[in-house]
């Protein structure tokens, strides 16, 4: 369907089918998305994390409290989140690479992927 938006920003669980379908839009097996760790947001699906994260810069986020990671459905709560994105090099955070380093950063994104995207559930 055209009109369905490729990402989508919430701050309420994502509907299963709707996760569904973000994750079959692009890749798959698995969908990017931006966390804003202060306001609890997320925006899931798209190609590039980048684009999530121009709509969460739009809609009020600052730019340090977004970092990206991937999240495969069906992998269980361990191996459900990749910390991995462009959008996390970050060397004046002390982020110098592609993955989320800090534990702190990480346990917040994984608190707000759990709570709004799921824990590894199978689709």
């Amino acid at each position: 369907m055209p009109d369905q938006p490729q990402t989508v920003v919430t701050d309420r669980r994502l509907d299963q089918a709707e996760l569904a379908r973000l994750v079959q839009a692009q890749f798959g097996d698995m969908v990017k998305y931006v966390v804003d760790v202060r306001r609890r947001l997320v925006a899931v699906g798209g190609e590039l994390h980048a684009d999530a994260e121009s709509l969460l810069l739009e809609g009020g986020s600052q730019q340090g409290d977004l970092w990206g990671a991937n999240y495969y459905p069906g992998r269980g709560p361990v191996g459900c989140i990749e910390f991995t994105a462009l959008i996390n090099i970050r060397p004046a955070q002390d982020n110098p690479g592609m993955e989320i380093e800090d534990e702190r950063i990480r346990e917040q994104v994984r608190e707000v992927t759990f709570a709004l995207i799921g824990r590894g559930e199978g689709l």
